[in-house]
């Protein structure tokens, strides 16, 4: 069974959850949620690929992808920013004082969400065998 569809759905999901996130005013987990999200959709990406990648690093899962895959500079770069929304936008002992939320900006909620759009745009652009939905979640329950 191929599952890339569902993880490149499930990346949607998590990049709408990192735009409500921001919505909210949550910074840290809106950042949190652009990482997963783009983890998800390069999994997917795998997946279509006919191969499983394991980690959470977006770059690591980037630099597995099979060979002649021709990945742009800016989804390197855009992969190097939001590794760093992995661990210490959860974590209070990330940071040297005060709550990890404390620590992270609009600004930087707003580049890891468009950075994390372009990795799932990149991914839906190498696999359209997939048959990832185009029209955003599956949001009926």
């Amino acid at each position: 069974m191929n599952r890339a569809p569902d993880w490149l759905e499930q990346a949607r999901w998590n990049l709408r959850h990192a735009e409500g996130s921001l919505g909210l005013e949550d910074y840290a987990w809106a950042c949190f949620a652009a990482h997963q999200a783009a983890e998800a959709a390069l999994k997917g990406l795998h997946l279509s690929r006919g191969q499983v990648a394991w980690g959470y690093s977006v770059l690591d899962l980037l630099a597995g992808l099979p060979e002649g895959l021709e990945v742009p500079e800016g989804v390197v770069e855009a992969a190097r920013v939001l590794d760093k929304y992995y661990i210490p936008t959860r974590y209070p002992d990330a940071h040297p004082a005060g709550p990890a939320a404390r620590h992270y900006t609009q600004r930087e909620a707003e580049e890891a969400v468009r950075l994390a759009r372009a990795i799932l745009d990149f991914a839906l652009g190498m696999a359209p065998e997939a048959g990832a939905r185009e029209d955003g979640p599956d949001l009926s329950l």
